[in-house]
């Protein structure tokens, strides 16, 4: 074969091809929607063959979701079938550019005039922190929510909300210009006030609900206990004297309270937190009996005599100044030390007054015959 016959027939298949390639685009215009199956995921974008016309098509990962930070993987799998917008084709290379999220923001557009317009609950993730706000992607749409309108309070930090699922109306939205902004805390007011109201519905001294400590003061605790706050005061929230709520609690935590004192009119909850198993009296009188020989800490004086507990948890008592030693005492700080431990006698327990006095004099006239004994 000539070379001249070469070129003439390499020309010609140059040119079918062309034609076949310029005859399988023909229909394929940008802005048509197609159907496409997955065939092949990557990290930059998802191939996939137009469904009826064996065209092989490409999602750059931009336009797959409006979500910046999705995986493809996470989006889409082998086999799926999506509605894709064609964005751009190449004829030389015979490559078309498609987009996911084109469509969706289409049907979402339609979601949201509905929903504005009936005042609707719309539920999204929040994808980003940026200034003045966040950003919750919705139905396939980049919702801007202020940041006066993204929390119940605004202490409360917005990254908190990142890659949570929120519940928001929408305040504005604009088709053409693709503006769409939202209010969260609209939401929670709503189930705020709902809580509220069944709260003081059903509320009775007595009545146990589980919290979460709000915040503290050095007068007490705050709880939330189902949208209402109420206070646990310091002086309930241990059998024993403490500092400060911290000494017992903290922020975040969880509790178990009852409610002690209900003020309707001022919507004031008062809360109980230390529960009667605990009461030191109680396990002092299960396990205690008058002339007992126990190891007590002392843990403070007065004019009268010293302070002691025979265990953090259980009832503390005093040592009458006369029941510190044999001898006289004229100040007991001479004879005892905070922290200490000595040996006491329980003297007396009176149950109508809830006290308890203790004697080391008694446990020293206790010991007494033991050590005569043994010197025999």
């Amino acid at each position: 074969m000539s070379e001249k016959s070469s070129e003439v027939i390499e020309n010609a298949a140059e040119q079918n091809f062309e034609e076949m390639l310029e005859e399988s685009l023909k229909n394929v215009n940008t802005n048509d929607k197609v159907i496409g199956v997955v065939e092949k995921i990557e990290p930059n974008s998802v191939m996939v063959t137009l469904d009826g016309r064996k065209q092989t098509g490409y999602i750059p990962v931009d336009e797959l979701s409006s979500d910046p930070a999705a995986k493809p993987e996470d989006i889409v799998k082998v086999g799926d079938r999506l509605e894709l917008l064609i964005m751009r084709t190449n004829d030389q290379e015979g490559t078309i550019m498609l987009s996911k999220k084109r469509v969706d923001a289409t049907k979402g557009w339609d979601v949201f005039e509905q929903a504005q317009e009936n005042n609707e609950i719309l539920t999204g993730v929040v994808t980003e922190v940026v200034k003045g706000g966040i950003i919750v992607v919705s139905n396939a749409i980049r919702v801007f929510v202020p940041a006066s309108q993204a929390t119940a309070s605004r202490r409360d930090p917005l990254e908190d909300l990142l890659q949570k699922e929120v519940e928001f109306r929408l305040l504005e939205i604009d088709r053409k210009r693709r503006r769409a902004v939202g209010s969260i805390r609209s939401v929670l007011k709503e189930r705020s006030d709902a809580a509220k109201e069944a709260f003081w519905s059903t509320v009775e001294v007595g009545k146990k609900y589980k919290g979460v400590v709000k915040s503290l003061t050095s007068y007490g605790a705050f709880v939330d206990i189902g949208g209402v706050d109420g206070m646990i005061h310091i002086s309930e929230l241990s059998w024993v004297r403490i500092a400060h709520p911290s000494d017992v609690v903290k922020v975040g935590d969880e509790v178990e309270v009852y409610v002690k004192a209900i003020d309707e009119e001022k919507h004031n909850i008062s809360l109980g937190y230390k529960k009667e198993e605990d009461n030191p009296w109680n396990k002092l009188v299960a396990n205690y009996n008058v002339g007992d020989i126990v190891d007590v800490t002392i843990d403070g004086f007065c004019k009268h005599g010293a302070f002691a507990y025979i265990a953090p948890d259980v009832q503390k008592g005093l040592i009458h100044i006369s029941q510190i030693a044999n001898h006289r005492v004229e100040k007991p700080e001479d004879e005892l030390k905070v922290g200490e431990v000595v040996k006491a006698k329980i003297a007396e327990i009176d149950s109508e007054k809830k006290r308890v006095s203790f004697s080391i004099k008694g446990a020293l006239a206790a010991e007494e015959p033991a050590e005569e004994a043994v010197e025999e």
